[in-house]
């Protein structure tokens, strides 16, 4: 493999061109940090050019000029935050035991996640109200990241079957599906009802998951 050229070995006017690339990187970044702020408050529809360069100072063309269009940039938010879901619930988890220790890890992570947002919003769940009945390239982009976490939460699972941390009858798809829905009570009584024991419930719920599914206290 060749070794790329440093930045001192380019020539004058190819280092001169990288500078500004570098920098509009760095621009475009930060407008998606600006983005993925508005939209989990206002929601993925709310999110506009203009409301955009109004909250980075930049003008509309600036801002459109790193995207192209509301869409793809709608779509850069969805992926950005679920680089940082992705990072924050998954990633650490990988540090804990094969098994119901890291399933116990993701839920945890999971639902602290989800605590988090009460205030700001969940983008998977505050997208799948605005996106469910709009196909298009930014709904299927917000159901491939979601089915992308789905997926790994539910091989979580299945490692801890085939580990015999839960009984080898279970069906991990229903369990799934279960913990899952304690997520979206969480949320909504939380962020809507305002109940202030809802996260020990959504806790106390897993657990009871877990105990019926044969897992050891």
């Amino acid at each position: 493999m060749n070794t790329p050229p440093t930045k001192s070995e380019l020539p004058h006017d190819d280092a001169q061109a990288a500078r500004p690339l570098h920098k509009g990187q760095q621009t475009k970044l930060a407008i998606i940090d600006a983005a993925l702020g508005l939209a989990t408050h206002m929601g993925l529809q709310g999110l506009s050019i203009g409301a955009l360069a109004e909250a980075t100072q930049m003008s509309k063309s600036g801002v459109f000029a790193h995207f192209g269009s509301r869409e793809e940039l709608q779509i850069s938010v969805i992926r950005e935050y679920h680089d940082r879901f992705e990072q924050e619930v998954f990633h650490t988890a990988m540090n804990e035991p094969r098994g119901l220790p890291r399933l116990r890890a993701l839920f945890a992570n999971w639902m602290r996640r989800t605590s988090a947002e009460i205030d700001s919003g969940c983008l998977y769940i505050s997208g799948a109200v605005e996106f469910d009945d709009r196909p298009g390239p930014v709904r299927d982009a917000l159901v491939a990241s979601v089915q992308t976490w789905f997926a790994a939460f539910l091989r979580a699972v299945q490692i801890a079957k085939e580990c015999q941390h839960l009984r080898s009858d279970v069906d991990e798809r229903q369990m799934s599906f279960e913990i899952h829905g304690l997520i979206l009570a969480l949320h909504y009584e939380a962020r809507f009802l305002r109940n202030p024991d809802s996260v020990e419930r959504a806790h106390q719920g897993f657990e009871s998951i877990l105990a019926r599914n044969g897992a050891k206290p």
